[in-house]
């Protein structure tokens, strides 16, 4: 098959992405749905067919009812227009998408809960179990789960189960979140795809159990802010939580359920900061009732403060670190979203790594957990960008300041494709959701809210909104362009001038950041996606762009970071479709420039 990765090529289909999908939060109850599935495209009823507007959210069918007729099967979790789902037909605005696939529960689970978990469904779906309609999920990017022990009784725990899935997703036609998808996709918008697209699971848990998990790390105070979610914990019930160096135990307490409660290490051991150069991570246990769950955290702090001349920069553990960064945005040319393996995903963090960067902006995607997690083993800091939504995009807002216009105030709803009130309350939903899903990374270094004026609407409330859910960690309010004047970032977006430092972005209070520059392009033929280029500057051979690369550091940033510059995110880690300004091709099977030079170059950005 065309454009297949290293890993795409050698896919079990009966048994993709096995790995447990939640490091963060493991329990050895598990059952992976991945794998074959059917399928089926249908019309939309006319009586949801007014739902695909920018108007309000979408209606999806009764999943009670699915078709009669299947179209064969699917590869689960990879969406149904991506080669390796083995169906390639992109869903329209106007049809829905089904799933079906049966299971039998573990045979000594009887009489507890069991959750049914999706990664990612895009955009919004439906979903019935044993013909129960048991819920339902809108936001193509992140997880839900469904208690569906309620529909499993009637048949008994060691019966055949069904789930069905309705899907809708209307792509940019709405002010529903996207990302970089476009129906009328080229250059930095990529083809939409819809459906299932991350882990589905099964996981069987008692009554009184560990619901979610909050780990703060103070790393001043030599200690963890532990918060033990239950539901359903009573009055007197206890969780016990064990921190663990190795085999040492460090820490223990008591804490009760749904209070935060600092847990403060030995008074004998001294404290193992996480950094990337030492990525050391401490081991967790908790139990609660009859429920043990065990999870991890690294003891770090980030934050903004000034060097030994008074310049603004990043702080890592209270010291100035330069955040030397790639974009990332994560997208594979055989699984699209979906890396075709978690060795795939563990691949592009230890690429990133030997290249000498430090640093990953994940770009207008959530990633699945396991990626945060090798982030969080292997020593990468992460950016976390939130993904965009909103209507049409005027390009004298989101394209013209990319060759210099002044900052617009993004209160002007219409310019920005904010119109919508519902829309701007779903994006606000979707941020407290994010942060949820996210806080216990170690690696999650930086917020960034919008990005480019897409979608952007009131950043500076947003950006008050981001610290009262999150006060660890900076916040890069605006990206680019169409700066309010808040954040922790002086954030800029060069790519069509030289870069030099103006003292009118020396504040003295924001850190000044380079959060994308470079894209220069250069097509490796043979692993190119078809035969357009997109770039901000173009190379017709690997030696020209090894020697322009190396230049443009050399000439521009690293100077920079005397004059203050705190942070470089160079576009980009791989191809993705006409962008061929990659590190690496788009089939990851093809690096572009000598590992050697990169390292080199990223070694001279270094804080003064």
């Amino acid at each position: 098959m065309k454009w297949l990765t290293p890993w795409g090529e050698n896919l079990d289909a009966d048994n993709p992405l096995p790995e447990y999908p939640r490091p963060q939060l493991v329990r050895d109850s598990y059952l992976n749905l991945n794998g074959q599935w059917q399928h089926a495209f249908t019309p939309l009823r006319s009586t949801t067919q007014d739902a695909a507007t920018a108007s309000g959210p979408l209606s999806v069918p009764d999943p009670s009812a699915p078709p009669s007729m299947w179209d064969g099967d699917i590869v689960v979790p990879f969406s149904p227009e991506t080669p390796l789902s083995q169906v390639e037909r992109m869903l329209q605005p106007d049809e829905v998408l089904w799933y079906r696939r049966t299971f039998t529960l573990p045979p000594d689970r009887a009489g507890e809960r069991v959750l049914l978990h999706f990664g990612a469904v895009d955009q919004t779906c439906a979903v019935a179990v044993n013909g129960v309609r048991v819920g339902g999920h809108t936001g193509g990017f992140l997880p839900f789960a469904l208690d569906i022990t309620g529909a499993l009784a009637e048949r008994g725990n060691d019966a055949e189960h069904e789930i069905v899935v309705a899907v809708r997703d209307v792509t940019d036609t709405s002010w529903l979140s996207r990302g970089k998808q476009a129906r009328k996709r080229g250059g930095i918008w990529y083809s939409p795809q819809s459906g299932i697209w991350q882990t589905v699971w099964l996981e069987v848990l008692p009554c009184v159990a560990v619901d979610a998990l909050e780990l703060t790390p103070r790393l001043a105070e030599r200690g963890v802010d532990v918060l033990v979610r239950s539901d359903n914990a009573e009055s007197g019930d206890v969780a016990t939580v064990t921190i663990r160096a190795g085999r040492n135990v460090v820490a223990t307490a008591s804490v009760t359920p749904n209070v935060t409660t600092r847990v403060v290490f030995d008074a004998g051991h001294e404290v193992r900061a996480w950094s990337p150069d030492d990525p050391f991570l401490y081991d967790i246990d908790v139990t609660l009732g009859d429920d043990s769950i065990s999870s991890y955290v690294g003891m770090r702090s980030f934050g903004i403060g000034p060097d030994e001349h008074g310049t603004p920069r990043l702080l890592l553990n209270g010291r100035p670190y330069f955040h030397t960064g790639l974009l990332d945005q994560g997208y594979w040319s055989d699984g699209w979203l979906t890396a075709p393996s978690d060795a795939a995903l563990e691949y592009d963090v230890r690429l990133a790594k030997d290249l000498g960067f430090t640093m990953l902006r994940k770009h207008i995607k959530i990633e699945p957990l396991r990626w945060y997690y090798h982030c969080d083993r292997l020593g990468m800091l992460v950016w976390q960008d939130m993904v965009n939504g909103g209507t049409t995009y005027n390009p004298l807002v989101i394209s013209v300041p990319a060759v210099g216009t002044g900052p617009v105030s993004d209160h002007r709803y219409r310019a920005f494709g904010r119109a919508d009130a519902a829309g701007r309350a779903s994006f606000r939903d979707e941020l407290r959701a994010t942060v949820d899903h996210l806080r216990n990374v170690t690696s999650l270094a930086l917020w960034v809210p919008f990005n480019e004026a897409w979608g952007q609407f009131d950043a500076l409330q947003i950006e008050r909104e981001l610290r009262e859910l999150d006060d660890t960690r900076p916040v890069d309010h605006a990206s680019g362009w169409h700066d309010q004047g808040g954040g922790d970032l002086k954030s800029l977006h060069v790519y069509f001038r030289a870069f030099r430092v103006k003292d009118s972005w020396r504040d003295g209070r924001r850190a000044l950041a380079l959060t994308e520059y470079g894209g220069y392009s250069h097509r490796v033929e043979g692993h190119c996606w078809n035969d357009r280029e997109f770039g901000y500057r173009k190379y017709k051979t690997a030696a020209e762009l090894e020697a322009a690369f190396a230049a443009l550091h050399e000439q521009q940033i690293v100077p920079a970071v005397e004059r203050g510059l705190a942070a470089s995110v160079y576009t980009q880690l791989s191809d993705v479709e006409d962008e061929v300004n990659g590190m690496v091709t788009y089939d990851r099977r093809v690096v572009k420039i000598p590992a050697e030079t990169v390292r080199r170059v990223n070694a001279q950005l270094r804080y003064p």
